[in-house]
């Protein structure tokens, strides 16, 4: 199991200020969960480093008119979801 340094999981649209503070602290072997309304994200995906995996809670994605689209995101569901915090050494919601 790969262990991720901190699972950062962002609920604010793109356009919000914590939405820009969070990727700003994206740091090598760190990961994104976007949740909510931050999956809107993904279609504008490549504002990223590109080292840092960005998971998409598939749920919040068809909830939001996006299909199964995912961009560069990788979608997961809430048991996924549960498996990245588990792996996760350290967990910061926006």
């Amino acid at each position: 199991m790969t262990r991720i340094h901190i699972l950062h999981i962002l609920n604010k649209a793109p356009g919000h200020p914590r939405s820009a503070e969070c990727r700003h602290a994206l740091k090598p072997g760190d990961a994104l969960l976007l949740t909510e309304s931050a999956v809107l994200a993904i279609a504008t995906s490549g504002d990223h480093e590109a080292s840092i995996p960005v998971y998409a809670l598939a749920p919040d994605v068809v909830a939001r008119g996006l299909g199964q689209c995912a961009g560069e995101a990788i979608l997961v569901d809430f048991p996924a979801m549960v498996d990245l915090t588990v792996q996760a050494q350290n967990v910061i919601s926006w």
